[in-house]
């Protein structure tokens, strides 16, 4: 269960890197060139949900809740925005979800 909460958490900070460069570049003035590691990191984000032991319907409806989670501390840490209560608590509902669907995956 480590190793596929691990690879959740990876998979999520290379979406959101792969989405972030181009938010910098169209919005905070950045470069052009911050198109290419987005687009490496998108490809990334990609091979990296191969790597789940399930459908892919169920890893991407499971991926959610680690994306969750993951978007929040990145607000958090890289945006430097404070959680709210509502913050965690929906943080928490999108593990349970998660958890719930991988608890699954043994069943199947």
């Amino acid at each position: 269960m480590i190793k596929i909460i691990f690879l959740f958490v990876v998979t999520a900070l290379a979406e959101i890197v792969g989405c972030f460069l181009p938010y910098l570049w169209l919005r905070k003035g950045g470069s052009i060139w911050l198109l290419l590691p987005s687009a490496a990191s998108l490809a990334l984000f990609v091979w990296l949900l191969t790597l789940h032991p399930a459908a892919s319907g169920r890893v991407y409806a499971a991926y959610g809740g680690a994306y969750v989670v993951t978007a929040l501390m990145w607000l958090r840490f890289v945006d430097g925005v404070k959680l709210s209560t509502y913050d965690w608590v929906g943080a928490g509902v999108a593990l349970v979800g998660m958890g719930i669907i991988v608890a699954g995956w043994k069943s199947v």
